[in-house]
């Protein structure tokens, strides 16, 4: 981890090998087993819950740390579960839908309520939170139906809405998220650690905030809708404009002896990064830590900050991360937002002899396949034209994948169970 696919790891070039380890030293500062610590945090009986792609690495390491009486339940994606070997102990493991929730990620949700509901007055509950938990565990709210959930995230998703709006609806629409979990937990104390996936690190974005008091409100839900044009939005008036289906607020008393700490978070990742890459010599430039642009857009205007640094001849290292948006025109086609990133630079770039990059998820998917991201390299256009694909049609239909796999340049890692978001890496000069 990571790997190149269809390339011999002998026929790696060396500034290929720089960007490769520099996202697995990236991927390995913000692992649960790093960055999570519980001891002179909690004391006593603990109920543990969670969801994200990073809950069972966080269960394990919560299980080798905690005394005391321990149960609980977390949610994780298909294939992020437990490996040989490994145990949570006492707190059970389930596995669910992702980037859309399914059944699973229903019976998931309603038994974290049901659990949260027990807590008892020796007992803390201890909420274990990352990137993917607003898909892995649904409660549907009021009258909503798991399909109709379904049916507006994914509308949501694929007309390139960010994750904060999104989330928003979310939340308004989930008997589970928007501080719901901690509220049917009251009053017993609830502790939440997060490992964040969002953009600027707002902790009631991170899962839908299912611990959190929800600084939204169902109004704004609506028009979010109503902005994106949701065509089935009638159907959930009924739960966004009834004032008893609101959520609990920022400043609500039940929350007062709650606490939260963010363990890991983009800024972990790219400073780790950061250090090795200087170790080796590079001048790094952080590009930010959250940016959130159209992805193919980004990938462009980054080009045009390689081309300009491109004049020295001094080694130079452009960082960034955050979460860029897709906008799905294409029908069928494969990729994400890290390809389409990746797209826009080498289009712009076209061919610069001086420049490579990588740009990949750190919980090693990148949208709808089995990568984490990909590589662009001088030769990545006349690789194209020998594997007769071109990338600039590729790119229009959302199918960078295809583009990617033919040229051998993509990046995969399989799950890593851990999730700051995007990681991009520029090399100038290597």
């Amino acid at each position: 981890m990571p790997e190149i696919y269809g390339a011999p790891s002998s026929q790696i070039v060396p500034e290929i090998r720089l960007l490769l380890d520099a996202f697995r030293c990236a991927v390995a500062a913000s692992s649960a087993r790093d960055c999570l610590t519980v001891g002179q945090l909690l004391h006593g009986d603990t109920l543990v819950l969670g969801a994200g792609k990073a809950s069972v690495a966080m269960a394990i390491a919560v299980n080798e740390q905690l005394t005391g009486s321990v149960r609980g339940l977390v949610v994780t994606r298909y294939g992020h579960g437990l490996k040989p070997m490994e145990t949570t102990g006492p707190i059970e493991v389930l596995e669910a839908g992702h980037p859309l929730p399914d059944e699973a990620s229903a019976v998931a949700g309603q038994r974290l309520l049901q659990l949260a509901r027990t807590v008892g007055p020796s007992e803390t509950l201890l909420f274990l939170v990352s990137g993917g938990g607003s898909a892995l565990s649904v409660a549907p709210l009021g009258t909503v139906t798991l399909e109709q959930k379904r049916s507006v995230t994914d509308y949501l998703i694929h007309n390139g809405a960010d994750i904060q709006d999104i989330n928003c609806v979310r939340r308004h629409l989930s008997a589970l998220k928007g501080g719901r979990l901690a509220q049917a937990a009251h009053p017993a104390r609830v502790m939440t650690l997060a490992i964040s996936d969002v953009p600027g690190d707002a902790i009631s974005d991170i899962a839908s905030g299912p611990t959190i008091p929800d600084p939204t409100t169902a109004k704004q839900a609506l028009e979010i809708l109503q902005r994106y044009d949701y065509p089935d939005r009638d159907e959930l008036a009924c739960v966004l404009t009834e004032p008893q289906f609101e959520s609990p607020k920022p400043g609500d008393p039940a929350f007062a002896s709650d606490q939260t700490r963010i363990l890991a978070s983009a800024k972990t990742a790219l400073d780790a990064a950061q250090v090795w890459l200087e170790a080796k010599g590079f001048a790094v430039r952080r590009l930010g830590d959250h940016l959130t642009s159209r992805a193919h857009e980004l990938g462009r205007e980054h080009a045009r900050v390689a081309g300009e640094v491109a004049a020295s001849s001094a080694p130079v290292a452009l960082l960034s991360g955050g979460e860029t948006h897709v906008l799905v025109t294409g029908k069928d086609g494969r990729g994400g937002r890290n390809l389409e990133y990746l797209a826009g630079l080498a289009l712009e770039l076209d061919g610069h002899e001086n420049i490579v990059a990588l740009a990949a998820d750190t919980d090693g998917i990148d949208g709808n396949a089995d990568h984490a991201g990909g590589l662009v390299v001088p030769e990545i256009l006349s690789l194209g034209k020998d594997a007769n694909v071109d990338l600039a049609d590729r790119a229009a239909k959302n199918d960078t994948y295809r583009y990617f796999q033919a040229c051998k340049l993509l990046v995969k890692t399989g799950p890593t169970r851990t999730n700051v978001n995007d990681f991009r890496l520029i090399l100038i000069n290597p």
